[in-house]
């Protein structure tokens, strides 16, 4: 009797972790329009645009707010990593003292100011190898949240 019932147990929690399993991404990462199915999976705009290097990225907003999804580390049309960035037009508002301060006590993320001095907040997502979809999904949600922490440090 107790063999059956720990076989039964044991049946049913294999069946339990056979659908919790994660979905791969594949080796070799995303294309830009993985990258615009997944953000519109998640209810989000998501357009391909060109940069003036010829490259390819995504342009999309959280809470009305323009970011941008870049791809690097490419083999032909997938690429094992992207990029999460936003910059903010604040009449150069910001030096690098104030970003600096705002990366010692921030771990996700970087911030920089560009050539006028305004701000930029950037997190890297690396997919490969072994990537899956539900990693991607929790880097996501440290970027959003990195995201409005740096909005509200520039009082955007």
């Amino acid at each position: 009797m107790k063999i059956a019932a720990t076989l039964a147990l044991g049946a049913a929690l294999a069946g339990l972790a056979g659908s919790a399993a994660a979905r791969d991404i594949s080796k070799d990462g995303l294309t830009v329009q993985d990258v615009v199915a997944w953000l519109q999976d998640k209810g989000m705009k998501a357009d391909v645009k060109t940069a003036d290097d010829g490259t390819k990225y995504v342009d999309t907003a959280l809470d009305g707010v323009g970011f941008q999804v870049y791809q690097y580390d490419c083999n032909g049309d997938r690429c094992g990593s992207l990029q999460f960035a936003a910059g903010f037009t604040t009449k150069g508002a910001w030096g690098p003292g104030t970003l600096n301060d705002w990366n010692r006590a921030n771990r996700w993320g970087r911030a920089y100011s560009d050539k006028v001095n305004d701000p930029w907040v950037e997190m890297d997502c690396d997919l490969t190898p072994g990537g899956t979809w539900e990693e991607l999904d929790d880097e996501f949600a440290t970027w959003r949240t990195t995201f409005r922490h740096f909005r509200d440090y520039i009082h955007w």
